[in-house]
């Protein structure tokens, strides 16, 4: 998404819920519980409402990168 506004737009959301601010993933037992100690630091939204695009999803796919939606209304 680098120096790609139109992705970061789409891949966007500001309709969230709660932040975590992550100095040491590895350290952290918030992180293990959110499962996100692989991550690198910063600051995450705990959920997000929202849906990426399907050309995004299938550019993840091709990278072999499984996204799930964890919106109950795509099951």
């Amino acid at each position: 998404m680098k120096k790609n506004r139109e992705n970061v737009h789409d891949c966007t959301s500001s309709n969230f819920d709660g932040t975590i601010a992550v100095m040491s993933p590895d350290d952290s037992w918030v992180c293990k519980w959110q499962r996100i100690n692989r991550f690198v630091k910063g600051i995450y939204a705990i959920s997000v409402t929202g849906r990426l695009p399907p050309e995004i999803v299938r550019d993840l796919k091709a990278q072999g990168i499984t996204y799930r939606s964890r919106d109950t209304s795509q099951r």
